[in-house]
Order: C-alpha cells, then sequence, then structure tokens
C-alpha cells in the first residue's frame, strides 16, 4: 500500500451511515428479503442457496461460478488443471469446497444434473458474448431459457451483462 496505507486503512466513509446497510446474519432472509416484494417461490429459491454449504445460516453466500468453452475458452481456463473439463469435476469441486452453490452452463449442469442437482444448488448462467468473430461480439446471446433451468433443478439463474454494449439494455 506504500505511502497511502495509513489514509486507506483508517478511511471512514461519509456517504451514509453503516446503520443503514443490510449485513449479513443468520436472519437476513427474514429481516431483508421478506420485506420485498419477490415471490414466495424465489424467497424459497433465495433460503435454498443461504442454507446450503459451510456457510449455511450466516447470511453469506459462496458460489463456485464456472463458465466453460462459450465466452471463455476452456482450454485458456482449464489447460493447467485438464481434471476441470469434465463437468462432473467442477461440482464435485463446489461441493468438497463447502459452496452454496455451483453457478455455470447448460452444458455442465445439465452433464451432471440427474447425479448432483440434489447435493448442491445449481445456479444455470443462460447468456454469453461470443468469441468466435474478430473483433469479439458484446452482446447477451443466450445458450439457454428460464425453462431449461427449472428442468434441470437450478434454484436460479444468472446473466452477464455486457456494460457498454449497444445491445446492453436487451
Amino acid at each position: 500500500m506504500g505511502p497511502d496505507a495509513e489514509d486507506l486503512l483508517t478511511y471512514k466513509c461519509t456517504g451514509f451511515q453503516k446503520e443503514a446497510l443490510h449485513l449479513p446474519g443468520p436472519d437476513f432472509i427474514d429481516r431483508v428479503w421478506t420485506l420485498s416484494d419477490r415471490p414466495v417461490k424465489v424467497l424459497r429459491a433465495l433460503a435454498t442457496l443461504f442454507n446450503h454449504g459451510r456457510l449455511a445460516g450466516t447470511g453469506y453466500l459462496s458460489i463456485l461460478p464456472v463458465d466453460q468453452g462459450i465466452e471463455h475458452s476452456a482450454a485458456a481456463s482449464f489447460s493447467p488443471n485438464t481434471i476441470f473439463f469434465d463437468p462432473e469435476n467442477i461440482v464435485k469441486l463446489a461441493i468438497e469446497g463447502g459452496c452454496n452453490a455451483v453457478a455455470s452452463t447448460l452444458g455442465v449442469l445439465g452433464a451432471v444434473a440427474r447425479k448432483y442437482a440434489h447435493k448442491i444448488p445449481f445456479i444455470l448462467k443462460f447468456n454469453h458474448n461470443e468469441i468466435l468473430t474478430y473483433p469479439a461480439i458484446y452482446d447477451q446471446t443466450l445458450f439457454a431459457s428460464i425453462e431449461q433451468a427449472y428442468d434441470l433443478g437450478a434454484v436460479a439463474v444468472g446473466a452477464t451483462i455486457y456494460s457498454g454494449s449497444p445491445d446492453r439494455r436487451r
């Protein structure tokens, strides 16, 4: 941190009071989410995420995200650890690591859903950009649907928003 260490380590935010923050805790869903207009099924899905893994019941989440092969070349990500080309090893890593959930693509989760969907919550990432063209196209290309997420037992879905892309609002 160098010469800025003292300023960085003693900094106090004055933009808003810390009492205004919703800090994680065992009652996080009851204290924060039940007061929202979220449907009951969403609250149940949140509870599934927050009450699984080594951080269960703490109000914190540890999610293993693995975006294999479309947006980020699997070879670039996994060549030093080739065992992670196998979707089952990705899910095993999340389970052994005590994660609250594993987030990945339809191909990865679909390959192991019957064996693992009841052992760890799935989050399906259903869009990607596309690196096959030059320059790359930063567009929300859909590679899965909400129905497919439901069919493989996912408790949530995720999507990347490509800030700055002309199609980011779509």
